[in-house]
């Protein structure tokens, strides 16, 4: 009998499944759709669904794409040993996508990526960030606001307070206006917040430097800090805003394509300017890696001043596969195209169990 080919399980959330159940909830359309797109790499990866399929098959991978609705019958239907899970959307509270991981360990699959409590705790800024305070890792403090009322104070700054939502990403209700003066622009700021998603808002002091993103993917089995992505970038304004991150992702960064106003932010690698600093970002991995377990897939975002000073802002276990600058990581470090990295990426943790 001819043994079962070792099945990938590529699990992702759809930006109008997401749209339509808070609508549902009583969102704004408006809002539901700032939130949604958050699983904008839903939306941007379909496309290449059947070339991934065909780079899985290459390596002698059975895949399988799954909508998060699907996902518990198609994960159910599977004996432990025969399948991996890899979830690419994540989230616990405007976004489901934390409950595959569980589910998969609930079936006794392996999955690929970190551990399902880190998709909780990632999606938390405020929780993360003690945690990473607590491993010694260079996080600013942070205040938190619940619809006007301060939970734990703003911290002291003479740089202004950078204000977010503490649950939301792909810099969902970050405005050009989100680096407050004071406290109580930052009390303005988190009442909107509230009123337009319903979340708390992390309050941190204002870092100066430029944007970091890196970006990790294990292609190879022992790969390590040193497999790290690390670049600049510039996008031409101080932070990236939700209308910026609009325009490049989902259907929103595809209509700016058709009407030929999409615009990528420029990547340049941190080593070829900075090296102490790209130095002390692999640390930051390290620990990372070593303190929480962070595995096989992630991202990190970061401040870095002229001084080489960094400041981790967040990390993410679900970091956008199909966005401009991990497409860039795998094309400038592993030389392979996103089907190709994902299919030896999922080749090497079968080879690996």
């Amino acid at each position: 009998m001819t043994a079962k080919r070792p099945e990938l399980i590529f699990v992702h959330e759809p930006e109008d499944a997401c749209r339509t159940r808070l609508i549902a909830e009583g969102f704004a359309a408006r809002h539901a759709d700032e939130i949604a797109s958050y699983l904008a790499q839903s939306t941007d990866i379909a496309p290449e669904l059947d070339e991934i399929g065909e780079a899985c098959a290459a390596r002698d991978i059975a895949f399988l794409p799954v909508a998060l609705d699907d996902a518990a019958a198609a994960i159910a239907a599977r004996r432990p040993g025969e399948a991996l899970v890899w979830t690419i959307s994540d989230g616990i509270a405007y976004f489901r996508g934390g409950a595959a991981p569980a589910l998969a360990r609930l079936a006794g699959l392996g999955t690929i990526g970190s551990d399902d409590s880190l998709f909780a705790l990632c999606q938390d800024k405020f929780r993360s960030g003690a945690v990473l305070r607590a491993l010694g890792l260079p996080v600013p403090e942070a205040g938190l606001l619940r619809d006007g009322r301060w939970i734990v104070p703003a911290p002291r700054s003479a740089s202004g307070l950078f204000v977010k939502p503490n649950r939301l990403g792909a810099k969902i209700g970050i405005w050009t206006d989100s680096h407050a003066a004071d406290a109580d622009a930052a009390l303005a700021l988190g009442r909107r917040i509230h009123a337009a998603y319903r979340d708390d808002a992390v309050v941190q002091p204002y870092v100066p430097g430029r944007n970091v993103r890196a970006s990790f993917l294990g292609v190879e089995r022992d790969a390590g800090a040193e497999a790290l992505g690390v670049y600049f970038v510039d996008s031409g304004s101080d932070f990236q805003t939700m209308a910026d991150s609009l325009a490049l992702y989902g259907e929103t960064g595809a209509a700016a394509k058709a009407e030929g106003l999409y615009s990528e932010p420029e990547l340049a690698a941190v080593a070829d300017s900075q090296p102490g600093a790209d130095r002390a970002i692999r640390a930051i991995a390290a620990r990372l890696i070593d303190g929480l377990g962070l595995r096989d897939v992630f991202s990190m975002d970061l401040r870095v001043a002229a001084d080489d000073t960094v400041h981790l802002i967040e990390f993410e276990v679900c970091p956008g596969l199909p966005c401009f600058d991990f497409r860039a990581y795998c094309r400038r470090h592993w030389g392979m195209s996103l089907a190709e990295a994902i299919a030896a990426t999922a080749a090497a943790r079968f080879e690996g169990r």
